[in-house]
């Protein structure tokens, strides 16, 4: 163990002074990307995950340097498994950048697993909106490639998850209500946000009898939820919807938006819905 952390230590040496002394511009990130995979892979033998990390993110910054952009991206997926071992946000960070550049380069099958790589990350840390999100654009990916058995893991993964999260954010809140008083503003303000992110899991199922009755059941909850933005954007939604009117669901949206900033949770989860909404509008033209 020892030798192979003297050995990576040396190699990474060596090529941050190939970095920082003279020598021909390509041949001098050349010969650092070659000591720095070396460095890597022997703090990896070492169990060094973090250095073995680090240092692979040091190989694709020179790979980028030389334009070699594919060897970049797997270079940032080679550190993100690293530290996968110890850092999940690094880990995280390094995919999105490998995926970043693996559309740049038209690699969209590559970006699309390692948009569900990430999306698995998320889901083995219990962050289900983000693991949501990633599963979402993961599915989106592999539908554009035609990838369509792995387009439909990724939206069974969401559809999963909406459902539960639905059913966690109203048990949140029930636990809120019975438990702690709901005088304190705070309270108030955190008990809508939770009954919204419920009520959007709802929108998922597009059954609008269903929708009706959680709206329903939400005032039950707090009478006071009915004079909120947010219960008047669940219900405007939902109108639109049942009028499979895709304009109507859009401006409602719009308007919302424009005052309270939508997260990206959301964003990704009403996309959704709008597009199944589209697909009934074109089947309605297509009957006419």
């Amino acid at each position: 163990m020892g030798d192979h952390l003297a050995r990576a230590e040396d190699f990474e040496n060596k090529a941050e002074k190939k970095l920082s002394g003279w020598g021909l511009f390509g041949s001098k990130f050349e010969d650092a990307a070659d000591l720095f995979d070396k460095s890597a892979n022997s703090y990896k033998l070492a169990k060094s995950w973090d250095k073995a990390g680090s240092t692979y993110i040091k190989l694709a910054n020179c790979n980028l340097k030389l334009e070699s952009k594919h060897e970049a991206a797997q270079a940032y997926v080679d550190a993100a498994h690293c530290y996968k071992k110890t850092n999940i946000n690094e880990s995280v960070s390094c995919l999105d950048n490998a995926v970043n550049i693996f559309c740049e380069i038209g690699r969209l099958s590559m970006a699309a697993r390692y948009l569900k790589e990430i999306a698995e990350l998320y889901e083995s840390e219990q962050n289900i909106e983000q693991a949501v999100v990633y599963y979402e654009k993961s599915a989106d990916f592999y539908e554009n490639e035609e990838v369509n058995t792995s387009a439909n893991q990724c939206k069974q993964k969401v559809a999963q998850f909406s459902a539960q999260l639905e059913h966690m954010l109203a048990f949140l809140y029930v636990t809120c209500y019975y438990g702690l008083s709901l005088s304190n503003n705070l309270l108030k303000y955190g008990v809508k946000g939770h009954l919204l992110n419920a009520g959007i899991c709802q929108l998922c199922k597009d059954d609008v009898i269903a929708i009706t009755n959680a709206l329903e059941r939400y005032q039950d909850l707090d009478p006071t939820f009915s004079g909120t933005r947010e219960y008047r954007l669940l219900a405007d939604i939902a109108a639109a919807i049942d009028e499979e009117d895709v304009g109507k669901f859009t401006e409602v949206i719009k308007e919302f938006d424009s005052m309270t900033p939508l997260d990206s949770w959301k964003t990704t989860l009403l996309l959704r819905v709008k597009e199944k909404l589209k697909a009934k509008e074109l089947e309605e033209d297509d009957l006419t």
